[in-house]
């Protein structure tokens, strides 16, 4: 009987061990996909906040060039006789 306790205990002992190693891949995987992800909005806000600061600057700069360019002078209309 000594010796069925003991290879159910060795047999536990092995299972638990499988266990714990799977729980540890299963944490290193769920970390690294959290770290992927954080990583991937963390690129997503620079690279937005990079575009949103381009699209200002470039408003800045048409407002500026449409101050700075004279406006062009309207042409008088032609006036144009009526044929009969």
């Amino acid at each position: 009987m000594n010796k069925t306790i003991s290879r159910m205990s060795a047999a536990r002992r092995s299972a638990e061990a499988i266990l714990s190693q799977s729980q540890k891949r299963q944490e290193s995987f769920k970390r690294e996909q959290q770290q992927a992800s954080d990583a991937l909005a963390e690129k997503t806000a620079r690279l937005r906040e990079l575009r949103l600061a381009k699209e200002a600057a470039d408003r800045e700069a048409e407002a500026a060039a449409a101050a700075a360019a004279p406006k062009p002078k309207k042409r008088a209309a032609v006036r144009r006789s009526k044929q009969t």
